[in-house]
């Protein structure tokens, strides 16, 4: 009888649940895998050099495209590590309004990775159910940067604007009655912050649907529980940091033991698994959900209540107003020389971090005093999580790869910079 050899199986980058462009080079004995060699390299964007030989302002929207479901978070830590070395600090509306989009963009992430992660296990009415939530916070983004994805709305001392008075209106066309497009508007008829407010008053009920589907879901369970276990040591040694860690059981998150911001005077919970296996993640990244309703609500309440200015007065680091250039020569030289020079940050190092969605995304940046990093490297959740790839698939069989993948909520962008 001939050798029973193992044989060595290509999984990706085509693969519709490789999320991106992940090749892994799998060892297979029949269904079960003896190893997983994760190639990384088929991206490969280049962002940290591009953003050496750009001024600080123009690598903004850089940030956005690295994680391109957490644009606003990446954002954060770049321009939190430039007003670091700048020594400024920003108004306190800015700081509530940064605060309110970082948990959006978590919202936003979540909602992402459960869709995602619930197709690629064979769930399709959740995917679904979380993109018609989606939908409602992309508008947000879109009212104040203009864009639905990569919005560049976080500048050195501030934000770009303050948060508009109104909403864009559904019209009614060949596709849409004037009925349905009444029904539409009527929580659009407000400000931002009223058509927020009444997305938080309505969305706890859209994660007991999500849970309704699939938390007590036998075939749910069966593809999650004891699939990818990582024990606390262990997650702790191999660097694991958001909802990877707590997942294990370890309550580590920035916004609690180094909060930024306004995180400190924001009330809400950390929740943390029990087994670290996929089953416990995906709760931690149910509860956070609830979580970060609970502080986007805290916040348009203070916003409301709080007006002033989003923005330092600043003009090297900022734009005049349109209306001041129109007729002083000084503020017209001020915007000629910050969109063509930008401005030059004190030589320095420095470390700045964010608790985004995927966990730990820190900007480590050098400055040697010019108008552009020296150097500038990012600390991406996503990189670190897939390195343990193959580790957490050992043992299992070939389909729990895909459940593997899922839970760690991987985007490639990040991983391959």
């Amino acid at each position: 009888m001939a050798d029973i050899r193992n044989f060595t199986l290509n999984f990706g980058p085509q693969h519709p649940a490789a999320h991106g462009v992940l090749r892994l080079v799998l060892e297979m004995d029949g269904e079960t895998i003896l190893k997983a060699d994760p190639h990384v390299g088929l991206l490969h964007r280049g962002t940290e050099k591009l953003a050496e030989a750009k001024p600080f302002n123009a690598s903004i929207g850089y940030m956005d495209r690295l994680d391109y479901v957490s644009m606003m978070c990446n954002e954060h830590a770049y321009v939190m590590a430039i007003e670091k070395l700048l020594g400024i600090t920003i108004p306190e509306r800015a700081q509530y309004i940064r605060t309110m989009f970082d948990e959006i963009t978590r919202l936003l992430n979540h909602l992402m990775w459960l869709g995602a992660h619930g197709l690629d296990i064979g769930a399709m009415t959740v995917f679904l159910f979380c993109f018609r939530e989606r939908e409602d916070l992309m508008d947000c983004y879109e009212a104040v940067s203009g864009t639905r994805m990569h919005a560049t709305y976080y500048r050195p001392g501030g934000v770009y604007r303050d948060l508009p008075d109104s909403m864009p209106q559904y019209q009614s066309s060949r596709w849409r009655s004037e009925a349905d497009a009444k029904r539409l508007n009527e929580v659009r008829s407000g400000s931002l912050l009223d058509f927020i407010d009444a997305f938080t008053q309505r969305f706890p009920a859209c994660v007991d649907e999500y849970e309704t589907l699939l938390t007590d879901n036998r075939i749910w369970k069966q593809r999650t529980v004891n699939i990818g276990v990582v024990s606390p040591e262990r997650a702790m040694q191999l660097g694991f940091t958001g909802a990877m860690l707590r997942g294990s059981g370890i309550a580590w998150d920035l916004r609690k033991k180094q909060p930024y911001e306004v995180y400190e005077r924001m009330n809400f919970d950390i929740p943390v698994g029990v087994n670290g296996d996929c089953y416990d993640r995906y709760l931690v990244r149910v509860e956070e959900m609830r979580q970060s309703n609970r502080i986007v609500k805290q916040c348009v309440d203070w916003l409301r209540a709080n007006p002033g200015p989003v923005m330092v007065e600043d003009y090297k680091l900022r734009p005049p107003r349109r209306a001041d250039m129109k007729e002083d020569m000084e503020a017209l030289i001020h915007h000629f020389k910050l969109f063509t020079e930008g401005y030059s940050v004190p030589a320095g190092e420095t470390y700045a971090a964010v608790e985004a969605p995927k966990g730990e995304f820190g900007v480590y940046l050098v400055s040697d005093g010019a108008n552009k990093p020296y150097r500038l490297k990012c600390r991406a959740p996503g990189f670190v999580h897939l390195s343990a790839l193959g580790e957490m698939v050992e043992g299992h069989m070939l389909a729990d790869v895909v459940s593997v993948i899922g839970t760690q909520d991987i985007v490639f962008g990040e991983v391959d910079r």
